[in-house]
């Protein structure tokens, strides 16, 4: 079972460490002919799927290549426009591929910091003193895990819902971070984390709890 991505997020909310360590496939390519049964809308200059869903094509998908050719937001490589090229009934048959557009830099960021504001709100919502904030998250594809440290520095786990025992793994993670990068003499805390050793051992850490459930001793 997966662990699809681990973020460090500062205590001002900054993110400063992302790892993707596994992306399910989502991809679907399919050959339409004249007229396109989708219909399409721009979303943050991206060309999505709004209505017709079907063969794996989800509302929400973006369109990632026409015929083999790479769709950079609303364009093709060589500059056409995306809808003008689907609209033209000369281009079909046309084959499509859509999927899920992996998230930019800035938008993990942003994600990032809106998750800082959540887990304040959540602190603030509780009716107990001293509240730890959000732990969990829960949907039908992932759950979120949040851990964070005396020091204000939150450690998010992205795993798949049946995935065991990834509180123990957030512990892990903490150990992994203060022994390669709070220990490293050219890093200071809230920073990037830019570590060639801290990515090595946790990669490592990842993948040997990934297989078994459980962290193996004497990994590093």
């Amino acid at each position: 079972m997966p662990i699809f991505s681990v973020y460090i997020v500062n205590r001002a909310g900054g993110l400063i460490y992302q790892m993707d360590h596994y992306q399910p496939r989502t991809e679907v390519e399919k050959t339409f002919t004249f007229p396109l049964e989708l219909r399409l809308k721009i979303v943050d200059e991206r060309v999505v799927v709004a209505f017709g869903q079907q063969d794996g094509i989800k509302v929400g998908h973006t369109i990632l290549a026409i015929n083999g050719d790479a769709v950079i937001g609303r364009k093709v490589g060589d500059g056409r426009d995306v809808l003008e090229e689907i609209a033209n009934s000369e281009n079909y048959p046309i084959a499509i591929k859509f999927g899920r557009p992996k998230l930019s830099t800035n938008e993990r960021i942003m994600l990032a910091s809106m998750f800082h504001s959540l887990y304040a709100i959540g602190c603030q919502l509780s009716p107990e003193a001293k509240s730890s904030g959000i732990q969990l998250l829960e949907t039908d594809g992932f759950k979120l895990h949040c851990f964070q440290t005396l020091s204000g520095i939150k450690l998010i786990v992205l795993a798949d819902p049946k995935q065991s025992g990834v509180d123990n793994l957030l512990q892990k993670i903490y150990e992994v971070y203060a022994d390669f990068a709070l220990k490293n003499p050219f890093y200071s805390i809230d920073m990037p984390i830019r570590c060639e050793l801290f990515d090595k051992n946790l990669q490592a850490l990842l993948d040997t709890y990934e297989r078994s459930g459980f962290y193996v001793q004497g990994m590093s």
